[in-house]
């Protein structure tokens, strides 16, 4: 991708810093960082340190305020740390101002997530929409550090007019690859459309659901396909797409990406022609991590992420995974608790008592209620088939 593709090596150190406000109370900033961590570790960073400050807003200049990038600097010097990373989006001048003050690498949520992306994708689809997220958010975020001529030299010592050309340089070269990646995706979109199309009415399933819940785990065992199944964020990238026939009746399965918190909106924009297996699809398997304690939040994020690309009406089984992993409290703790946790019968009861969608609860990795997950499945992938094939017992092809 030319100059302005540099990225941190395996094991560099690495900060992570963010700030704690009304929109963002101090609990749920430790979660958002050890979501941060998470995501650098996945992308092979060694995350040494977290930095947080309670401000109102980001600082216009720099996020953080003077005494606490100062004290990010002094830590930096001193643990020799690579890259810096902020949980919210930079602008560019925050951008450019952080490289000049800190002179290591700056990453903010969304260039991390693009580029474990852009590490991840498999496809040429899926290459060519995570460059064209990159590239795009890149451009106007350009600095001297980002360029040939910085990195040739080491970074160091280039002053004045030379520098600012290779950055106007840098900056022709992502106009002309965005123009070249749009026409990539659109050709590329094109097959998918005529290959979607030749489908024909089969019910289709997508499985959708916040990254690293478990989705790739359950396709494999549907499918009993070879499909990429690792506790990292963002395992699964492109969408794999299945045949699968049971009691005779034939459906397709889709694995999808996993949605996260604060996605980068350019990215879901970019995404859409993979998306478009959820949008087409006649149902929804909205795949759940129970034993995570902020699993109601990560449901709300898949929601509006399916409401924002016009997916949220459709017919929807929760698939409540991972319940050999759900941490039980001692009941003599239970009674000391105000408001303790609900046990896993009371999610149960809770959710099924809701009625709004299927609700099933199972373990993929030890197949616990599989059975039971399939029988769930089946009953609306029938309603849907005999919707399609009136007269299918009758006349059966398949």
């Amino acid at each position: 991708m030319g100059g302005f593709e540099t990225r941190p090596q395996e094991n560099d150190k690495a900060v992570l810093v963010a700030l704690v406000n009304r929109d963002q109370p101090e609990e749920t900033v430790i979660e958002y960082l050890d979501e941060l961590a998470f995501l650098a570790e996945t992308l092979g960073l060694n995350v040494v340190k977290s930095f947080t400050q309670k401000m109102d807003k980001p600082d216009i200049r720099s996020f953080v305020g003077k005494g606490k990038l100062e004290e990010i600097k002094t830590y930096v010097i001193a643990e020799e740390v690579q890259v810096v990373i902020f949980d919210d989006d930079l602008t560019p001048s925050q951008l450019r101002n952080l490289e000049k003050d800190l002179k290591v690498k700056i990453y903010d949520r969304s260039l991390l997530i693009l580029d474990i992306f852009l590490e991840r994708a498999q496809t040429a689809q899926a290459k060519t929409q995570v460059e064209l997220a990159r590239s795009t958010y890149l451009l106007p975020r350009l600095t001297r550090m980002w360029t040939h001529l910085e990195r040739q030299r080491g970074g160091t010592g280039t002053r004045g007019g030379a520098g600012e050309k290779e950055i106007e340089t840098d900056r022709r070269m992502i106009r002309n690859q965005i123009a070249v990646l749009k026409k990539k995706l659109e050709k590329i979109e094109k097959q998918n459309e005529v290959q979607r199309k030749s489908r024909g009415t089969i019910v289709r399933v997508a499985l959708v659901g916040y990254t690293n819940v478990g989705k790739s785990t359950l396709m494999r065992i549907m499918t009993k396909a070879d499909v990429l199944a690792e506790n990292k964020l963002f395992a699964t990238v492109d969408s794999t797409v299945r045949k699968v026939v049971i009691d005779q009746i034939p459906f397709l399965l889709s694995d999808t990406v996993g949605f996260i918190r604060k996605l980068p909106t350019h990215l879901i924009e970019s995404f859409k022609s993979t998306l478009a297996e959820v949008m087409e699809s006649d149902i929804l398997l909205h795949v759940v991590d129970v034993s995570h304690p902020g699993f109601e939040d990560q449901m709300a994020t898949v929601n509006q992420t399916l409401v924002d690309i016009g997916a949220a009406d459709k017919p929807t089984i929760l698939v409540f995974n991972k319940i050999d992993q759900f941490k039980t409290i001692d009941e003599e703790m239970r009674e000391e608790m105000d408001n303790p946790p609900p046990t896993l019968d009371e999610l149960k009861r809770t959710y099924i008592a809701k009625g709004e969608d299927a609700s099933v609860f199972i373990s993929a990795v030890n197949k616990t209620n599989i059975e039971e997950f399939r029988e769930v499945l089946m009953e609306k992938v029938k309603k849907r088939h005999f919707t399609i094939f009136p007269n299918y017992l009758k006349d059966a092809r398949y």
